[in-house]
């Protein structure tokens, strides 16, 4: 439920009735948005009369129910407004959000040792991406495959941001690993194969850093909305959705199927910022550039391209990932793609 104060109301009148809310039981949350404020309520709504509770003050404007199963990660919640996530970076706040410009996050599947990181991350800097990936700790479909250096991998990203100047957004796969990686990352990503481990969901919604919140391999849009829900309800209001491709029947051409029409889809149902993952998506890197420039075009808030100094010896998805040299290509190809739909950001000056 969703309480609409009137332009101008009171401060004081508004932490009166989020006061007395919370006397009911209820959880208020006060959302400020550009014009006014609104109150959402969570809770047991189920008995609550819309038509009363618009009586308790003259600055309530309208009382409206959310109907979605997702209610904070509903865009009804915020009465149809969008919502931001500032991520402070070693050169300056990066703000992911549907009228803000595209953010493009950039690096290889894994991080291997420090040089490669190091370099990767001044390369990708240079040609635009204001954050760096990179996995320290790799969920694998096999046992035996590379699952990544772990907390030394850590210290390598930290090499890497100190060198670069860029954010960092890294996986967590185990609640026991959330502080650890919390230390270090800007960003925490929540893998596909994560999505509805609800143990780890709570866990890095109980932390500050933002959360980055890949769809699952065959998760719904509901079930993928829920999952982001459970992080909102822990108390982290800060929840980046990645569309990374499904599973479905032919995947004798591409890894997945790269499902584009959730961007405006989500558009409709949720406040959250929105960023593709077209290497992942496709699992060739001769997809991933078209899929990229789609899904600018399509209205994407942020993209997540894989890049390997030298792909043919990647230790992981080597098969999706960019040469830096292609990836500068890349880059200038969304330009005129995210110019003409005003999204670009400005090209900075990349540290030496």
């Amino acid at each position: 439920m969703i309480v609409v104060m009137k332009v101008g109301s009171p401060e004081a009148e508004v932490a009166r009735i989020c006061q007395e809310f919370a006397e009911w039981g209820l959880t208020p949350e006060k959302i400020v948005g550009k014009h006014k404020v609104v109150v959402g309520l969570v809770g047991d709504t189920a008995a609550l009369d819309p038509l009363q509770l618009q009586e308790i003050s003259p600055w309530i404007e309208q009382v409206l129910r959310v109907e979605q199963p997702f209610k904070r990660a509903s865009r009804e919640f915020r009465h149809g407004e969008p919502s931001d996530v500032v991520v402070p970076t070693p050169n300056g706040p990066v703000v992911f959000g549907e009228h803000q410009p595209i953010v493009t996050i950039a690096g290889p599947c894994s991080v291997e040792n420090e040089e490669m990181i190091v370099d990767t991350a001044r390369r990708v800097r240079a040609a635009g991406a204001k954050f760096l990936r990179g996995g320290a700790y790799k969920p694998r479909t096999s046992p035996y495959s590379f699952q990544g250096h772990g907390e030394s991998a850590l210290e390598l990203l930290a090499a890497a941001r100190e060198a670069s100047g860029l954010g960092i957004i890294t996986e967590v796969m185990d609640t026991a690993d959330v502080a650890k990686v919390a230390e270090v990352a800007d960003i925490l990503q929540v893998g596909a194969r994560n999505m509805q481990n609800f143990a780890l969901l709570k866990k890095v919604g109980a932390q500050g850093k933002p959360v980055f919140l890949k769809r699952g391999m065959s998760a719904t849009i509901d079930e993928w909305l829920m999952a982001a829900e459970y992080v909102l309800a822990a108390g982290n209001a800060n929840v980046i959705l990645c569309e990374r491709g499904i599973r479905t029947f032919d995947r004798r051409y591409a890894r997945n199927t790269l499902d584009l029409s959730v961007l405006p889809v989500l558009r409709t149902l949720t406040h959250l910022p929105i960023a593709i993952d077209p290497s992942h998506g496709t699992g060739k890197a001769e997809y991933v550039p078209a899929m990229a420039m789609a899904a600018v075009a399509a209205g994407a808030d942020a993209l997540m391209i894989e890049v390997h100094p030298n792909p043919a010896k990647a230790l992981s998805d080597g098969p999706q990932s960019l040469t830096p040299e292609r990836f500068d290509r890349l880059m200038q190809e969304l330009a005129v793609v995210g110019k003409a739909v005003d999204r670009w950001p400005e090209l900075e000056l990349a540290i030496a």
